[in-house]
């Protein structure tokens, strides 16, 4: 499949990548230090030796930073690590690519968790909840991204509606904050530039003719005949679909919702971006079953993105809200320029 070998191309790339060096001098970690995270107030004595990160994201991050050998673990992993942090991530015990347990992560006897989303850490997490971790005097760190605004509704995986569509300033403050933690904040300010990098070249590249392309981001299915978890409005998949000038075409206020395929036709999306989810959970987790699905299935073979073959290839990981965002919206924007959409 010609989608398929660009999105193996642009993983190429990305492998061959390394991040530019800062040229500003960031100043040394005074410890203690305290971070207000998500309302709560965490303080670190010194830099920690033993983390694990719970999610894709918070595991990359550290590894970006190169703090391999200060991790002990990591879990829940949609995806396979970024090409270029392969290696050391091999270096690093993976305690599940699914939900770890509370007694698997002190197993490891870490002195610091940091987890990317609410269902790792959270009121309604199947892990642990923050003060578990409290209780065995483990600082914990939960992703800006994900902290509710005050007063928003959560669903019951304790995903909370955003008012608005989700932004990178958030994860560079993780980033930023993380680097602080771990006194290796020259390394933070280095990645943050290279990320605000990638992210201006392609908010500059939109479409020359102004045509705002409508998308429908595909997580996942449990089955043909389930609803389909997609990108909800203000989630990540809509700041890609901004980002490359176009709209998502879901307007549901949930940051994951589950949709039937009535209203996802009904949406008419100009552009499906279909995911592939490593963990194979599921069958349509994969990229081939899906398109199977969307080209044979009597109802979502008719819609237009599936006629015109605008059928787009990237790891579910880049709908969460991380470092994988930008490289998914890249990954995006070279297949639509090899479709002429772009």
């Amino acid at each position: 499949m010609t989608i398929l070998k660009s999105v193996l191309a642009v993983s190429a790339l990305c492998a061959t990548l390394g991040f530019a060096a800062s040229t500003a001098f960031a100043a040394s970690t005074s410890y203690p230090l305290t971070i207000d995270n998500c309302g709560v107030k965490v303080t670190f004595q010194k830099a920690p030796e033993r983390a694990i990160g719970l999610g894709q994201n918070s595991a990359e991050i550290l590894l970006l930073l190169g703090l391999e050998n200060k991790m002990v673990g990591t879990a829940f992993w949609p995806n396979k690590v970024l090409p270029q942090l392969a290696e050391a991530n091999s270096k690093v015990k993976l305690l599940t690519v699914e939900f770890p347990t509370f007694e698997s992560i002190l197993s490891e006897n870490p002195d610091f968790v940091t987890a990317a989303l609410p269902t790792l850490m959270g009121p309604s997490s199947k892990v642990a909840k923050r003060e578990d971790f409290e209780k065995l005097n483990i600082p914990t760190y939960v992703s800006p991204s994900m902290c509710p605004a005050q007063g928003a509704s959560q669903d019951k995986y304790g995903y909370a509606a955003r008012s608005q569509i989700w932004n990178m300033s958030t994860l560079y403050q993780e980033i930023d904050e993380l680097s602080q933690i771990f006194d290796v904040r020259d390394k933070g300010q280095a990645l943050i530039t290279d990320l605000k990098k990638r992210e201006e070249a392609l908010r500059v590249d939109a479409p020359k003719d102004g045509k705002k392309l409508s998308y429908v981001f595909w997580f996942s299915s449990p089955s043909p005949s389930a609803d389909a978890y997609v990108g909800g409005k203000n989630s990540p998949s809509g700041y890609i679909a901004d980002l490359l000038g176009g709209t998502n075409a879901i307007k549901t206020d949930a940051e994951s919702p589950q949709l039937g395929w009535e209203s996802i036709i009904a949406s008419n999306p100009d552009v499906i971006v279909v995911t592939q989810v490593d963990r194979n959970r599921w069958e349509l987790d994969k990229v081939q079953a899906k398109i199977k699905f969307l080209t044979t299935d009597p109802a979502t073979s008719q819609m237009t993105a599936v006629k015109n073959k605008a059928m787009v290839i990237m790891p579910a990981q880049a709908m969460n809200p991380s470092v994988q965002t930008i490289f998914g919206a890249e990954q995006v924007a070279e297949q639509l320029k090899a479709l002429g959409l772009r």
